[in-house]
């Protein structure tokens, strides 16, 4: 029989993926991005990977970790990445190919 801390780390229905884009950045870089209702997976070209919330925005969509260390933004086919205290853009020029 499972005990209670099994039944909870246990997830629960899998989302499924609302959208899927793939941005081409300036320098090269590169951001696979697959969005859920309140979420997205984001993988780049350096070798990162990272599930992000979605959180308040001016304008576009905004998705950062816990502390918004690390911000990804999307508006329509374009996107970029902010990190660290100066929000310092590391992914910039991205437009979505598809």
């Amino acid at each position: 029989m499972l005990g209670l801390a099994a039944l909870v780390a246990a997830p629960a229905f899998a989302e499924t993926p609302i959208a899927t884009a793939i941005y081409r950045c300036e320098g090269d870089k590169g951001i696979d991005a697959t969005y859920y209702p309140d979420s997205v997976d984001i993988t780049l070209t350096d070798g990162r990977s990272l599930d992000l919330l979605q959180v308040i925005s001016g304008s576009g969509t905004r998705y950062a970790n816990a502390d918004e260390s690390f911000q990804f933004f999307s508006k329509g086919d374009t996107a970029f990445i902010a990190e660290g205290s100066d929000d310092n853009i590391t992914f910039k020029d991205c437009l979505a190919i598809q």
